[in-house]
């Protein structure tokens, strides 16, 4: 069956109010039942004990002298109470006219203590207090009887009351819970419609967030958040789809063209390979590219495949300077390293590891200038292993410390013409820093130079594996 979370919640409701009325009459009824028998005991009771003493001021005057007392005391009780009497022998002193009528009559008490018992008499309920009491030397057999019509008639009224009231009760009940259950839903109501109404060209729209800090803020809240992020995944992918469209149309162009060029004239032996050439260089850029892009694309759907193990980061300084001392040798750079004696163990993947390091050397040797110094330290701070690649280079403006980091971006548009690069390898080194629990910073002053800093959680501090 397919409800409404405002009919489910009714339903429910309905179904807790119906129960919690019917065990409230329930137990009521019982604690009706309880008193009555309560009060009629204690009246056929009390009504018992003054026959009692009653028998004990009269007994010494002779029974007719207590017969008569014990008409006088009838006449007295006008709520309907009725008793009967009789001596030892079994001989009647007094009896009320009901107890004449009955037939047979009522049997006598086998002791001394006090039974109660419920009978009708002449066609009426009575509640019976019998008691074989000794006055003097005499026994007596008394019955003491309280009528218990009036208290069953009010019994009679709760319930007919109860009938009538108790459906009526859950009903309104429940239409003040259906309607209380629709004015708290509301806010769903709102946040549903908005929602319906976002789309990918409103993804800025967002939802209204209710006043109480009650669970719909929050979920608005939640929402809100998940919206934000949504939206910013979404212009960065737009964003991404466009530079990677850009960026892959400008090599593309190159080749074509140059083999339009090539091919439009019969030329030399030395021409067609220059032409091959300078298609062969863009094909390696733009598969460089690629592969960057399916490295980032990997990372994003978390199928990176990385295997973590405990590593010298040692070694993989050297050999990253080693690297950049090849790249930097045209350009007569000069490419120190500093490395500490004593191993600096970081729990990573050794092939990311280097790629990282070749990405900020690389940018090292690419943005400093002919003649320039460029090193490569390793050092531990705290718990983690940090690494400065420095350079003296061109310098990043500090407006664009935070930008360099995201996928295509590139610092000094106008000088990046001239460097070969794809604006991805900082991103990558971003996503490996990361992913090894551990940040990538940069410090620059334009034309000065720069220096990124990474670091890493050492193996110790992780703990066993």
């Amino acid at each position: 069956m397919n409800l409404t979370l405002r009919a489910r919640l009714t339903l429910l409701y309905f179904a807790v109010l119906a129960l919690s009325f019917a065990a409230f009459f329930w137990i009521f009824d019982l604690g009706f039942r309880s008193s009555i028998e309560t009060t009629v005991n204690t009246a056929s009771a009390t009504n018992l004990e003054t026959i009692e003493r009653l028998l004990a001021a009269a007994g010494s005057r002779g029974k007719e002298a207590t017969a008569a007392e014990l008409r006088d005391l009838a006449g007295l009780w006008a709520s309907g109470a009725l008793f009967e009497v009789a001596d030892g022998r079994g001989e009647w002193l007094y009896r009320s006219e009901a107890f004449l009528a009955q037939d047979p009559a009522l049997p006598f008490a086998e002791g001394p203590a006090v039974r109660f018992f419920t009978t009708n008499l002449a066609a009426n309920q009575y509640r019976v207090a019998a008691s074989r009491a000794r006055v003097g030397q005499e026994i007596y057999e008394i019955h003491a009887a309280v009528p218990t019509e009036p208290f069953d008639q009010a019994l009679d009224r709760f319930r007919l009351l109860e009938k009538e009231t108790l459906p009526l009760l859950v009903l309104l009940a429940s239409l003040l819970g259906y309607w209380l259950s629709g004015r708290s839903l509301e806010p769903v109501g709102r946040i549903i419609r908005t929602a319906e109404k976002i789309g990918l060209d409103n993804l800025s729209r967002r939802l209204e967030v209710p006043g109480p800090r009650d669970e719909l803020r929050r979920l608005s809240e939640t929402l809100n958040a998940m919206l934000d992020r949504i939206e910013t995944s979404f212009r960065r992918i737009t964003q991404f789809t466009a530079d990677a469209s850009h960026d892959l149309r400008t090599p593309l162009a190159v080749v074509r063209t140059t083999a339009e060029i090539a091919l439009r004239k019969p030329r030399t032996g030395a021409e067609y390979r220059q032409a091959l050439s300078a298609i062969l260089d863009t094909s390696v850029e733009t598969s460089l590219m690629l592969e960057n892009l399916l490295i980032l694309a990997r990372a994003d759907a978390g199928a990176a495949g990385l295997e973590m193990h405990e590593l010298e980061l040692n070694a993989h300084v050297r050999k990253a300077q080693e690297h950049a001392a090849v790249l930097a040798a045209p350009k007569s750079l000069s490419f120190t390293s500093r490395v500490p004696e004593g191993r600096v163990l970081v729990r990573a993947d050794a092939v990311a590891i280097d790629r990282l390091l070749l990405i900020l050397v690389d940018n090292a040797v690419k943005y400093t200038p002919a003649g320039g110094a460029c090193a490569i330290e390793l050092s531990e701070s705290g718990n983690q292993a940090q690494i400065d690649v420095r350079d003296s280079g061109v310098g990043i403006a500090s407006g664009e410390l935070e930008a360099i980091f995201e996928r295509f971006y590139r610092a000094d548009k106008a000088r990046s013409r001239e460097i070969p690069g794809t604006g991805l390898g900082l991103a990558i080194a971003r996503w490996i820093a990361g992913v090894h629990g551990g940040t990538i910073s940069a410090e620059s002053t334009v034309g000065l130079g720069s220096v990124f800093h990474v670091r890493i959680p050492l193996a110790a501090a992780l703990g066993p594996s």
